[in-house]
């Protein structure tokens, strides 16, 4: 995988941001622990996010895996890692910030590419989209231990498709 690289001032960049009324040490294991992470974003992890170690994440609803390495972490604070989605190597930054009502989690992304400009921030879109439902998914399990499957309910025709790939339909 690429070295770490700031956001260049001439890409898109994907944000997004929640507060999760709960402690940062909290909403921070929440976010590097596969086991609470695939409660509220991807089905599978294959291990801890941890420097320098590459994982997988699955998203078996979508028959869709991609793979991320932890470039930096300050625990309670922040969270950088690229994340390899097909070709694609993006740049993703978590930053936790501890407040007197819980914390808030602020997600910046970049790496995109495309044909043409608005091919990259079409992409920087569905991004910053696709981590508000994690956020809010996360908010959800941490702060009610309710698993709302808002990434998995996001593209209910892929799902379906990818069901179907696995399991055909009956012939008649």
């Amino acid at each position: 995988m690429s070295a770490w690289a700031s956001a260049p001032a001439s890409e898109p960049v994907a944000k997004t941001g929640m507060l999760i009324r709960c402690p940062v040490t909290r909403v921070f294991e929440a976010l590097v622990d596969p086991a609470q992470t695939s409660r509220f974003w991807y089905a599978k992890g294959s291990g801890r996010l941890e420097v320098g170690a590459r994982v997988s994440w699955e998203w078996s609803w979508y028959g869709f895996t991609a793979f991320a390495e932890a470039r930096e972490i300050e625990p309670g604070k922040r969270i950088r890692f690229d994340w390899m989605v097909g070709p694609t190597i993006l740049h993703v930054e978590w930053t936790l910030s501890e407040r007197a009502e819980g914390t808030f989690v602020e997600s910046r992304s970049w790496g995109f590419k495309g044909d043409t400009p608005a091919c990259a921030t079409e992409q920087a879109m569905d991004t910053a989209s696709g981590f508000s439902f994690m956020l809010a998914g996360a908010k959800a399990w941490l702060e009610h231990g309710i698993e709302l499957q808002l990434v998995r309910d996001r593209h209910p025709g892929a799902w379906a498709a990818a069901a179907a790939a696995v399991v055909p339909a009956a012939s008649s």
